[in-house]
């Protein structure tokens, strides 16, 4: 994967719902240059809501357990 920091990641930026599949949602965040993928298995939020598009840093936990289980995919160089 990348040698992103997950402050980079987070920090103002915004995280879009992009597709939903197997009781996984998966999100992106876009920095200054790229794209990244990142999954939220529905099984993990609890009674919480998500919308389409959510501050990053509410997605925090499942940014980190993505880059830590190495599922912090990179889809797009801008």
């Amino acid at each position: 994967m990348s040698d992103i920091s997950i402050k980079d990641l987070v920090k103002n930026r915004t995280a879009k719902f992009i597709f939903y599949r197997s009781g996984v949602m998966y999100y992106t965040v876009t920095t200054e240059d790229k794209t990244y993928q990142f999954p939220v298995p529905l099984s993990d939020i609890g009674d919480s809501t998500l919308g389409p598009e959510e501050k990053a840093i509410l997605l925090m936990r499942f940014i980190r357990k993505a880059i830590e289980n190495e599922e912090l995919w990179l889809v797009s160089n801008s």
